[in-house]
């Protein structure tokens, strides 16, 4: 019994989940094959054809785990290599670009690379099989064969929906995706470049600078990532239009009825002829800072066209023509700067008989954040009219708080495999910031993590233990405690058994406070039960979280912000119930006593969201996204 005993909880030690080699590789290469050997040789030269600068980070990381396993190595120009080798990296033409093999013997590790960037992504696998080593003491033999399913891998950052990372905080961010070989990342952007002659729309966003835009696209490409330029252009124009000097440009100066309610200054208006020359000089002034062949222009959501300036225009020759027209004066503006534009395809997708009339030197960006979206459905219609396209899913971490995991998982999943079935050339994984950009970045890594691993190889990373990856790539955390407290965390919304779209139950609990929780159409759905039952199962999540041991240099923070975010959805579910135990389900009809309780607890969580904001943030924003969380307090009365 006590053998039993012992060998259970030898099972169950934290250590022991640490033992398989493919827990250390994200992605998952296309082939791999184990040959039940371990590295002999104690001591080598390395030998690498290729000068890249890109190749010294994963070599050093390289050599500090041959070190840690009792191998000497030392890199030599292979031109005067005479002694034996410990790893030689080569130039094999007959590969693709990005292509790479690897094999590891008895006698030493050779990979070769269709190109430095081939090289570069053998050596960042060869990087993940050293943590491995150092863990279990040697260096297992085997053969990897290696090339990516899309050849574009790409992250977007909402930096405009209010948070805006410090440099310390992106160049972190980077380092993370070009480890997961991600090979384009984008900043979405609306307000926060500090464009010289505008400083009345950015003053209060703590803007990237052109300065720092170019260290950043030297960072990038230092890890063979392209930094794509990205300004909305046409639609989410509201941080401009809600200016005075800029009001005249809007489509709707003033409300009027759209497909989304009362709206007004959010979209340029195409008959306005300083729209145009507005974007022009934005144009002019950015995109200089960038070494990217692409700029993505945005372009999406413009649902006031046709409502107000442009109503005439759109009744004689069509809204869809009024569109495309304006598009494409951009681009040819983006032409004369040697750039391919990129473009968010949901409006074009509107009027479907217009996508054959675009210019096949323009990218389309086939964007949609449900489980279901029907990705194999539009896919073909760009792929028919020989354009190039990108699928497009998120994170789904926006308006949630601590996440929408399941969502975002079954998302990504849907776009890599249709976008690979009708051969997109590009995926992008976006990560958008709404209402506040109240989801702290570690909620967001898990889903960040799995699309990387998608965009490289579908098949083979469909089924990766997210958790346990996440514990290891993001965390260096061997417990495996914190990969699972995060993925867990971001599927307690299932446990509400309420499902509201674009976002969560804990975000539309306070967003729509104002409102009855027993006849709104999306807070009805939930009941004591499953709230108390809910509150239970974070409370777990944030026990098992404390129980980890993270070793990431940023660890305090990591704490900080899920511990944050996670008292955030609690204090929803407090809300929920306080409400559910009323006649009318109203805020109103809460005892004095316990509205007090949820005025203080609120506004104590609004000052730790403000501290907690300035640790990897910078100030601009902050009051923005604070502001939408007193809006919520003030409904509590």
């Amino acid at each position: 019994m006590r053998t039993l005993v012992l060998f259970l909880i030898l099972l169950i030690t934290p250590n022991s989940f640490a033992a398989d080699l493919h827990d250390y590789l994200l992605p998952l290469p296309q082939t791999i094959t184990l040959n039940n050997g371990k590295l002999m040789s104690q001591k080598g030269d390395i030998f690498i054809q290729s000068k890249a600068s890109q190749l010294n980070k994963p070599l050093l990381k390289i050599l500090y785990s041959l070190e840690q396993t009792g191998i000497k190595a030392q890199l030599t120009p292979l031109s005067i290599a005479i002694k034996p080798s410990i790893l030689k990296a080569s130039i094999n033409d007959s590969l693709k670009q990005q292509a790479y093999q690897l094999s590891i013997t008895t006698n030493g590790i050779i990979i070769q690379g269709g190109s430095a960037q081939g090289l570069y992504y053998g050596l960042l696998s060869l990087q993940q099989i050293g943590q491995f080593a150092e863990v279990v003491g040697y260096w297992p033999t085997l053969i990897i064969s290696d090339e990516p399913d899309f050849e574009r891998r790409g992250v977007m950052l909402d930096i405009s929906r209010d948070k805006v990372p410090s440099m310390q905080t992106l160049y972190s961010i980077i380092d993370k995706l070009a480890s997961w070989k991600i090979n384009e990342i984008q900043l979405y952007t609306e307000h926060t470049f500090a464009y010289q002659n505008h400083k009345t729309v950015w003053k209060d966003a703590s803007p990237m600078t052109a300065e720092q835009i170019k260290e950043l696209d030297h960072y990038c490409s230092e890890r063979f990532i392209d930094l794509v330029p990205n300004q909305n252009s046409f639609g989410h124009m509201k941080r401009w239009l809600k200016h005075q000097e800029y009001e005249h440009l809007a489509e709707l100066p003033k409300p009027g009825k759209t497909i989304w309610g009362m709206m007004s200054r959010t979209s340029l208006s195409p008959v306005e002829t300083g729209s145009f020359e507005l974007m022009s000089e934005l144009y002019s002034e950015l995109l200089p800072n960038f070494t990217s062949q692409y700029f993505n222009i945005g372009c999406d959501e413009t649902v006031e066209l046709g409502v107000g300036k442009s109503k005439a225009l759109c009744n004689e020759i069509g809204k869809g023509r009024v569109y495309l027209d304006f598009v494409m004066k951009l681009k040819k503006e983006v032409d004369t700067y040697g750039k391919t534009t990129q473009f968010w395809g949901d409006i074009i997708l509107h009027h479907p008989e217009l996508i054959p009339e675009l210019p096949k030197d323009m990218v389309a960006l086939i964007w949609g954040y449900e489980a279901n979206y029907p990705f194999d459905k539009h896919c073909p219609k760009f792929k028919e009219a020989g354009l190039p396209y990108y699928v497009c899913p998120g994170t789904s971490t926006w308006n949630t708080i601590i996440g929408r995991n399941s969502n975002g998982f079954a998302n990504l999943k849907n776009a890599a495999i249709n976008g690979k079935k009708h051969g997109a050339r590009g995926f992008l994984n976006t990560n958008w910031g709404d209402q506040g950009h109240w989801q702290p970045l570690s909620v967001c890594y898990p889903a960040l993590l799995y699309g990387a691993a998608l965009s490289w190889n579908v098949e083979n990373n469909s089924n990766i233990n997210i958790a346990q990856q996440v514990s290891i790539q993001v965390f260096n955390d061997r417990t495996n405690y914190s990969g699972q407290a995060l993925v867990n965390l971001g599927n307690a919304y299932l446990k509400m058994g309420a499902i509201t779209d674009n976002s969560n139950i804990f975000h539309q609990l306070l967003k729509r406070n104002k409102r009855s929780i027993k006849t709104d159409r999306w807070l009805k759905r939930t009941t004591s039960h499953k709230t108390t039952l809910t509150i239970n199962y974070i409370q777990e999540q944030m026990a098992l979280l404390s129980r980890a041991e993270l070793a990431c240099p940023d660890s305090e923070i990591v704490l900080q912000g899920i511990n944050q975010a996670s008292q955030l959805a609690l204090h929803s579910c407090k809300l929920a119930l306080a409400k559910l135990n009323t006649e009318d389900g109203n805020f109103s009809s809460i005892p004095e006593i316990e509205k007090e309780l949820l005025r203080n607890e609120l506004s104590e969580l609004i000052k730790s969201h403000q501290t907690i904001w300035l640790l990897r943030n910078r100030e601009g924003g902050l009051k923005d996204s604070a502001a939408k969380m007193q809006a919520v307090l003030r409904t509590y009365n």
